[in-house]
């Protein structure tokens, strides 16, 4: 099994330094947590990425390597312990009658003590009192959260001279008193949700094999048309037939059959228009550099002398950022082009000043929503314009949910613990200030699909403040556009991709799988999708695609947090190059503790605004 685990590294483009220690540590690895040689090159390019480590496999790693490991197996004993599976948008589990039944139970002493009796009040269950709920806020130091350090470090940051700047105006301000600030009016935010698909209440699980079939033809048809409307090529040719001659095909790399792509023989499959919809071996052994994965839509340059093999001496993984994706007729996309670039020479500059987390939003050893209020707190400091809130809120994998605990609906538990905390922050702020959710598909008390509707609420006297999104959404606050997409395409893409030689070296390795995202004008372009994705292509057609670039785009992950700026070159001469800061802000709890979330000062153009990633 060595030399499977070799020729596994080789693959995805490793190399190391000590071939025969590290392959026997791996190979005991696998014996002992009953991997195989794909398992722990898969773990291995997970453990690289968060620690932004070069493609040489080293065996000074293999300790730290041997403990991600051992983590990811207990992670795993525990969810089979738990037995219990969530369903989003269940019923009221405890009806009013109900409920005084399980309020008697749990005031009689009991026969014995179970051994959980030992921990604090049940974090759901010792909230809720008198009515259904109290406040219930434990004391700051009793949870290991409370006892947390290095609270609000800055870990990473974007253009440190900003903030340096930022820093100093805040520290004047911050000497004045609290009321005279807090009577000063902040900059009013102007916002616009620009997603509105897939509505609330939609239709899903009903998608049929046609609007599979439509989605991926569409997507290639959409993307041989832009190649052709930029210039680069004429007419897309059929990449199943014999030919001497260089040709040009569109189409979407793919596996001979299920399963990674890493394992597999490389395949393109064309449109039914041009080719019939037939599949063609690729061959990269030409290409000096390139970077591929299940689903991606390219266009490649190459010849096919035998009929049955693609011998590829060029590959373009890009829309033409110049040209419009869509079918509009070009005196069209000219007009907009020039409105764009005059919206862009403007005197005024577009300035927003957003604080973005994701969830889970409070521990695993209870539902306090510590990590939440610490973050409300910081906020009501630091008074951003916009506070982008992504999912999960009530999340369905918590173990208190699992062990079903709950003395109350989900909808109930969001209702006091999100909700209300969020009108308190928005009367605190004033109004000028804008509050974002987006859900996510581990939310319980949410539909379970891809793409995701926004949730469905109506805040009482702060509907123009609190708002929701789909999962993807865009919105556009103060003219600058930002889009989220809360399902974790960064970790799926790091598994199923293969590369060589990638642009900028391993160091650079999640920049290139952001620009992915950009670069396939989609929020999820990997077909097939992750075994956890609920993908409906029903409702994936306007949802998932990118209709131009945003100014920030935030894909939270579980993949190392990060914030950088992606340079999508220029595809013409004369062009100007377009930028986007790209975050991934991290989660803001960890198990037991607290994690990270993202700061960003947006002014005119990335290259201008400054960002930082804070531990909560």
């Amino acid at each position: 099994m060595e030399e499977e685990i070799r020729v596994e590294f080789t693959k995805n483009g490793f190399d190391f330094d000590e071939e025969e220690v590290i392959l026997k540590k791996c190979l005991s690895f696998c014996i002992n947590y009953k991997l195989s040689a794909s398992d722990i090159v898969s773990s291995w390019d997970v453990y690289s990425l968060n620690r932004g480590l070069e493609l040489t496999v080293r065996s000074s790693h293999m300790g730290a390597f041997l403990e991600q490991l051992q983590n990811e197996q207990l992670n795993k004993v525990r969810e089979k312990e738990s037995g219990l599976h969530l369903y989003s948008n269940d019923v009221a589990m405890i009806l009013d009658g109900e409920y005084e039944e399980v309020k008697e139970d749990m005031l009689d002493t009991p026969t014995s003590k179970p051994a959980s009796a030992n921990k604090q009040p049940s974090d759901s269950t010792g909230k809720i009192s008198g009515s259904k709920f109290s406040s219930g806020k434990p004391q700051e130091s009793v949870t290991p959260f409370g006892q947390r350090k290095s609270k609000f470090a800055v870990q990473s940051s974007l253009n440190e001279n900003h903030i340096k700047q930022i820093v100093k105006v805040e520290d004047h301000t911050n000497s004045e008193d609290d009321i005279i600030k807090r009577v000063r009016p902040n900059q009013k935010c102007t916002m616009r949700i620009m997603s509105s698909q897939p509505k609330p209440g939609c239709r899903f699980m009903y998608d049929r094999i046609d609007d599979k079939f439509n989605f991926l033809e569409n997507r290639i048809k959409k993307q041989a048309i832009s190649y052709v409307s930029a210039g680069i090529c004429d007419e897309p040719s059929d990449p199943s037939i014999a030919s001497q001659k260089s040709i040009f095909a569109v189409g979407m790399i793919c596996c001979e059959e299920e399963g990674r792509l890493k394992e597999k023989p490389v395949l393109l499959q064309s449109s039914v228009e041009h080719s019939g919809g037939q599949r063609v071996r690729l061959d990269f052994q030409k290409l000096n550099q390139f970077s591929v994965f299940p689903g991606q839509v390219v266009g490649v340059e190459g010849l096919n002398p035998s009929g049955h093999c693609l011998i590829a001496s060029k590959i373009i993984d890009y829309v033409p950022l110049s040209v419009d994706s869509s079918d509009d007729h070009p005196s069209k996309r000219q007009a907009m082009d020039q409105n764009l670039q005059m919206t862009n020479l403007s005197l005024d500059v577009p300035e927003l000043s957003l604080i973005v987390a994701a969830g889970p939003f409070t521990t695993s050893d209870n539902l306090f929503f510590e990590p939440l209020n610490e973050l409300l707190a910081y906020a009501r400091r630091k008074q951003p314009q916009l506070l982008v809130l992504l999912g999960p809120f009530i999340d369905s994998d918590h173990p208190e949910l699992k062990k079903g605990y709950m003395n109350c609906t989900f909808d109930e538990l969001f209702q006091l613990e999100i909700l209300g905390k969020l009108r308190d922050y928005v009367e605190y702020m004033g109004s000028a200030v804008h509050v974002i959710l987006i859900p996510s598909i581990r939310d319980a008390n949410h539909d379970f699909i891809f793409p995701q509707p926004a949730f469905d609420i109506h805040p009482a006297d702060f509907n123009h403040q609190i708002h929701s999104t789909p999962n993807p959404g865009t919105f556009c606050a103060n003219e600058v556009k930002v889009a989220c997409c809360n399902v974790d395409i960064l970790k799926h893409l790091s598994a199923e991709e293969i590369f060589r030689n990638p642009q900028g070296g391993s160091k650079h390795r999640m920049t290139n799988l952001a620009k992915h995202v950009i670069n396939q004008c989609s929020f999820y372009p990997l077909y097939p999708p992750a075994e956890d994705v609920p993908l409906d292509y029903s409702l994936a057609h306007e949802a998932l695609h990118i209709l131009s670039v945003p100014d920030i785009l935030i894909l939270p992950s579980d993949l190392a947090q990060f914030v950088k700026v992606l340079s999508l070159e220029a595809r013409n001469e004369g062009e100007r190059q377009i930028k986007c800061i790209c975050v991934n802000p991290g989660r803001l709890a960890r198990g037991e503790g607290g994690g990270f979330f993202a700061e960003i000062n947006y002014k005119g153009n990335p290259d201008s605004s400054s960002a930082s990633i804070i531990r909560i």
